[in-house]
This record gives C-alpha cells, structure tokens and sequence, in this order.
C-alpha cells in the first residue's frame, strides 16, 4: 500500500493568521505533519510526504507543485497497490484510527471530515479520482459510484477533526501529547473557557 501525505509547504495554514504568524504557522505544520507521519509509521506502513515544494523532513519526499486533486490521482494512477491518502493536518489521528481504515473492507474508503471535507481516502481502485475542491466527501461519492463502487465510510472523531482554525486548537490541546499540542504549549497556547466554550488563549 502506498501511504500519501500531501502537504502545502509554501504558505500552510494562512486561516490560523489571526493566533499564529506566518513563520510560526510554517512550524506547526510540520509539527502536525511529523505527528501524522509519525502515526503511520506505528501502523508498519511507510509514509510518503507529497510536497509542493521540497521540505526539510525524516520522511521520503515526493515533489509535485500541480493542485492537490491532480498530484494524488496521478499517483493512483499510476500505481499497482492500494493507495491510501492521510491529510497532514489530522494531529488527533491515532495508529489504531488509522488501522481501522486500512483494514476497511471495500474498494473505496472515505473518511468524512467536519464541514463536508474528506480526512482520508484509501482506493483499491486505480480508475478512482479524488476532487478535494467544494464538498469534496459528496464528490468522492459521487467518484466512487461513477466506478460502479458503494464506498466503505469510516465515521472517527480523531481523522474526522483536521486542523484549520483557531477553533480547532483546543481540540489538540485536550486530546493530543504529541508534537502539535507541544508546540502550543511551548508557544503559549492553551484553553480557557468564554461563554461556556472551549476556546483558545495566547498570554504572548
């Protein structure tokens, strides 16, 4: 199987701007890219990094600067195993979250994410073709039945809660002790609570 971890090196994470700047934003993507990899790795599969541009990583690195869609299915197409895609940005994802999708019966396992986004995606299936613009969990779907496949949908909380936006941070804070939710912490980012919310402080 091959293990895809696409990652936007060049400008990552711009919807965090309003807590982290630009340079600071760049670190904690790669802290939840290695969080990712590193996850991967404890299932015994090898990860693959699938970068815009060349990054500073333990990881192999594959470089394609072409739209995310057009990097991975050039990937699955031109593969001859099972292809497995794992956003970079899943810091909550656990080996056993991810067991659950590799070991998924099916041609075509979708994992949902919040807001209509797709976490993770393994094929089985060289013909199938990821579109992640819009609502992209709809579209693959619609990919799947275009193949004439019922797509296997693995419901997670850990793979379903990527992280995008300030909103998102304490999710890390309260459920990871890995690299991402250290990096918080050491930059002074930790939760409190406002209008009987979880949200996130930043004393710096």
């Amino acid at each position: 199987m091959d293990v895809l971890v696409p990652f936007d090196a060049r400008e990552p994470k711009t919807r965090l701007s309003p807590v982290l700047n630009s340079a600071e934003r760049s670190e904690f993507a790669r802290a939840m890219l290695d969080d990712v990899c590193s996850t991967i790795a404890a299932t015994d599969r090898e990860p693959t990094v699938l970068s815009t541009t060349d990054v500073d990583t333990r990881w192999s690195v594959v470089v394609d600067d072409r739209p995310l869609s057009a990097a991975v299915n050039g990937v699955i197409a031109d593969s001859d195993q099972a292809v497995a895609v794992v956003m970079a940005d899943l810091a909550l994802a656990t080996p056993g979250s991810l067991e659950r999708v590799f070991a998924a019966d099916g041609e075509v396992i979708l994992v949902p994410g919040r807001g209509g986004g797709t976490n993770a995606v393994l094929t089985r299936r060289s013909d199938f073709r990821v579109d992640y613009h819009g609502i992209s969990i709809r579209d693959h779907r619609r990919q799947a039945a275009a193949i004439g496949v019922e797509p296997t949908t693995v419901d997670s909380f850990r793979l379903s809660t990527d992280v995008d936006e300030p909103a998102d941070l304490p999710e890390v804070l309260l459920h990871s002790d890995r690299a991402a939710a250290a990096w918080l912490r050491e930059h002074d980012v930790t939760t409190t609570v406002s209008d009987g919310r979880v949200t996130i402080d930043r004393s710096t």
